[in-house]
């Protein structure tokens, strides 16, 4: 069971449990969000390299803002087209 902090809900955590982890990412889609701070950018080129390297199709994804939550239409097209999706943070 895994406790997660929600940093903009309070101070109350939640248990939730985690999705399944697949063996390995050979063959899989991942899809990499995005969240347009500065330098997330760069994180995720190196990460894509090494899924790259590791078999894995890489597909990239960019929220419009940081500010605001990814549009409906971006999160179902991520969900519709990827087996796992890191989301990227940077400053």
């Amino acid at each position: 069971m895994t406790v997660v902090l929600d940093p903009t809900a309070g101070k109350v955590g939640s248990s939730i449990e985690t999705a399944p982890r697949p063996a390995t990412i050979e063959g899989l889609t991942i899809g990499l969000l995005d969240i347009s701070k500065p330098r997330g950018d760069r994180f995720l080129n190196r990460l894509e390299e090494r899924l790259t390297e590791a078999g894995a199709t890489v597909k990239r994804y960019a929220k419009p803002t940081f500010t605001k939550p990814a549009p409906v239409d971006l999160r179902h097209e991520i969900a519709t087209n990827c087996d796992a999706v890191i989301e990227a943070l940077a400053d």
